[in-house]
This record gives structure tokens, sequence and C-alpha cells, in this order.
């Protein structure tokens, strides 16, 4: 039961070699571009929708960090799409690998941070000592602050990989139990059945926060830092 249980998180082997590459290389066919001088309405909602989210996250950097849109534009609807399509029937969410998600975030907070004490060293400096701090406590409160600050996409790359794990296990639990009700009391197996949409439904919701919360976190770090 824990080899079915945990298949779908297997990196799935063609040949011997990893498709891994293919995966994440997918979603960006789904953005088509159009050279026409009328776009269609597939165009139009995808501009849309992108000039929203873009004025969301360009209004927490500073001018300096707004320099970033296009990346982080590019991270939400890589999170985001990869996170949708993972949700298909026999389909890999590249975002269940920590691995994959240490791989975004620490360059991602690493670049910030670099920013920061390039621009602002003084400033970045001081977020290690707080004002007024009693003297006896510096070196304790020092090393707090740079665990705390190392700790940062650890923390972001944890996040996305345990909700989207854990949303993934519980359509695989409640999917496993829904079929094998079907033979033992129908109605049970429906109630189960409703439970497993609406929760489908609900993974749909955190696949697109949790592209949105992750990048969010990184314009933060950036405001922070810029």
């Amino acid at each position: 039961m824990n080899e079915n249980l945990f298949a779908s998180f297997i990196t799935p082997m063609m040949f011997g070699l990893p498709l891994v590459t293919l995966i994440v290389l997918f979603p960006s066919l789904l953005f088509p571009t159009s050279s026409r001088l009328v776009n269609n309405r597939l165009i139009s909602l995808q501009q849309w929708m992108l000039q929203l989210v873009s004025k969301t996250m360009m209004s927490i950097p500073n001018p300096k960090g707004q320099t970033w849109a296009l990346m982080l534009m590019s991270l939400i609807l890589f999170i985001g799409s990869t996170n949708l399509l993972g949700l298909l029937p026999h389909s890999f969410t590249p975002t269940t690998q920590l691995s994959m998600n240490l791989g975004m975030a620490i360059p991602l907070w690493a670049g910030a941070v670099i920013t920061g004490f390039r621009n602002k060293t003084k400033a970045s400096l001081a977020h290690f000592l707080p004002q007024g701090t009693p003297t006896p406590l510096i070196p304790m409160l020092v090393i707090i602050e740079t665990i705390s600050l190392f700790i940062q996409p650890v923390a972001l790359a944890v996040r996305l990989t345990a909700n989207i794990t854990a949303g993934h296990l519980l359509i695989h639990l409640i999917g496993g139990a829904t079929l094998a009700l079907m033979s033992i009391n129908t109605t049970t197996a429906l109630i189960t059945f409703i439970i497993l949409i609406l929760l489908t439904v609900l993974e749909f919701a955190v696949a697109m926060i949790q592209a949105y919360v992750f990048t969010l976190l990184v314009s933060l770090y950036l405001h922070d830092n810029t």
C-alpha cells in the first residue's frame, strides 16, 4: 500500500532517463503569444490575469525591486501551471520534490540578500541586532537572527512541498476509500465521492494560492533588501 500511495511522487522514467526536464518545460507551451493586431479571447484573458497579478506583486517592492518583475511573473506562472497540471490523473507534480523547490527558493533568496548587502549594507547588517538590545543578549540575538535568515529559503521550499504533497495524498486516500466502499455501502461511497469532489476543487485553489504565496514571500524578501 505504501508503494501505491507514494507512486505518484516517484520521478517518471523512460528508457532509463528521467522525464523531469520535459515535464518542467511543458507548462511554457500553455501560454501562447500572439502576433495579431487584435487578440483572441484566450490571449486577452491571459493578458488581463497577468496585469492583475503584476499590479499586486509590484506594489510591494521598491523601484529597484520592480526590476525583478519579469522573473517574479515567470515564477508564479510556472509554479501555478505546474501545480494545476499535477492534479490531472496519472500525472507528475515536480513541486512535490523538495530538491526542486529548494532549487527555486535558494537562488531567489540569495539574490535578494546579496542585493541588500550590496545596496543597503548598514541596514542589512542592522537586521541582525535590533535597536536597544541589552549587551548580554547581543551574541544570542545575532545567532538567532542569522539562523532565521538562513532558514527563509528552507521555509519557502518546505511550505510549498508540504501543501502540495498533503493535498495529493488526501485525494489518493479518499479516492481509494471511495472505490473500496462502492462494494460495501453505496450511500457511504456517494458521500465519500462528494467529499472527494470538494477536496479536488479545494486543491485547485491551493495550487494557485501556493504559487501566489511563494512569489509573494520572494517579493517581500526583495522589498526588505532594496
